[in-house]
C-alpha cells in the first residue's frame, strides 16, 4: 500500500482498509484546518489505486469496511469512481460499506441518479464538514459553501439512500458570534435532518489559519462554560422527524455527549447543565485534535 503524507479519516472508520484515490483536498482553504497542508491536491491515477487495492486483497483475509481518502474523494468523476469501486467489489466481496470525504460542493455537482448509482455500488455513509450553520461564519472561515448549498447536499445525500455523516465546530464563531453559531446549527441539523450529527471543539494548531486571528485577538476563544452554554443552546434549537445519531465525544470536547435524537434531547441537555453546575469539564491537557 502507497500513502502519501499525513493520512486523515473519521473517528468510525478506524477499522477501515484506507485507500488514498485523492491526495489531499480540492479546496484546502478552510482557515480552521490543518489538514492536507503538506500536499498538493491531485486525483491518483486509477490504475495504481487498483494496484493498491491488488495488495490489499493479497495481504488481509477480511475486510469489512473500505474508506475512499484524501479529504474529498466525492470530487471524482463518476467514470473513476465506478471503475474503482466496481474494483473493490469483485475483490472484496465481503465488504459491508465503502465510505467517502465529500465536500457539499462536491455532492451537488452529483446528479441524484448518479449518487443513486453510488449507492447501488456499496457507498453507505458520506462524511461532510458543515462546521456551523451561520453563513457569515461560513464566509469567514472561508468554507466554499452557504447554509443552504450545506443543507441541500446532505438533503440530497440522505435522500439517494446514503447517509450523511455532518459535522460542526463549537466555538468557530467566538465569542461575538456564539449564539448565532449555535442557534443556526441548531435550526440548520432540523433543516438538513442527517444521519449523523458529530460535534467537535475549536482548538489551537499552528497550521490552522485561524490561529493567527485568535493569537491577534481578531477572535476570542470560548471558555469551556460558554462552550457548554453553546451547546445547549445548540440542542435546544434542534426539531428532528426523524432519528439522528448525535454524538459529542471527539477528543477535543469539554463534555462528552452521545444520544439519539429527539428521544435523547432532554437527557444530553440534562448531562450539559450538571457539567456546568459542577464545572466537569475535561482538562486543557487531555484534549486533543
Amino acid at each position: 500500500m502507497r500513502y502519501e503524507g499525513s493520512i486523515y479519516r473519521p473517528p468510525s472508520e478506524a477499522m477501515s482498509l484506507i485507500v488514498q484515490v485523492t491526495i489531499g483536498c480540492a479546496h484546502n482553504k478552510c482557515t480552521f484546518c490543518s489538514m492536507f497542508k503538506d500536499k498538493k491536491f491531485r486525483v491518483r491515477d486509477v490504475a495504481e489505486v487498483k494496484e493498491d487495492l491488488a495488495e490489499a486483497r493479497r495481504m488481509y483475509g477480511y475486510i469489512e469496511k473500505i474508506f475512499l481518502a484524501d479529504g474529498d474523494a466525492l470530487c471524482l468523476s463518476m467514470p473513476k469512481l465506478e471503475d474503482i469501486i466496481g474494483y473493490i467489489n469483485e475483490l472484496f466481496t465481503e465488504t459491508k460499506s465503502i465510505n467517502i470525504y465529500a465536500s457539499p460542493k462536491d455532492v451537488l455537482a452529483k446528479s441524484q441518479q448518479d449518487l443513486e448509482r453510488l449507492h447501488a455500488l456499496g457507498v453507505k455513509i458520506l462524511y461532510i464538514g458543515a462546521e456551523s450553520g451561520n453563513d457569515k461564519i461560513l464566509k469567514n472561515i472561508n468554507k466554499g459553501a452557504t447554509r443552504d448549498e450545506i443543507i441541500e447536499a446532505v438533503r440530497k445525500t440522505e435522500s439517494s439512500g446514503i447517509k450523511a455523516s455532518v459535522t460542526f465546530i463549537q466555538g468557530l464563531g467566538g465569542e461575538a458570534m456564539y449564539r448565532e453559531h449555535a442557534i443556526d446549527t441548531g435550526t440548520m441539523i432540523s433543516a438538513m435532518e442527517p444521519s449523523f450529527v458529530g460535534l467537535l471543539t475549536l482548538m489551537l494548531d499552528d497550521a490552522a489559519e485561524i490561529t493567527a486571528d485568535i493569537r491577534e485577538g481578531r477572535l476570542k476563544l470560548l471558555s469551556p462554560m460558554q462552550v457548554c452554554e453553546e451547546t445547549l443552546l445548540m440542542l435546544e434549537n434542534i426539531n428532528l422527524t426523524k432519528e439522528c445519531i448525535f454524538r459529542s465525544n471527539h477528543a477535543s470536547n469539554y463534555v462528552p455527549l452521545a444520544g439519539t435524537l429527539p428521544q435523547d434531547k432532554e437527557k444530553m441537555m440534562k448531562l450539559l447543565v450538571r457539567a456546568m453546575k459542577t464545572e466537569g469539564f475535561k482538562p486543557e491537557g487531555l484534549r486533543m485534535l
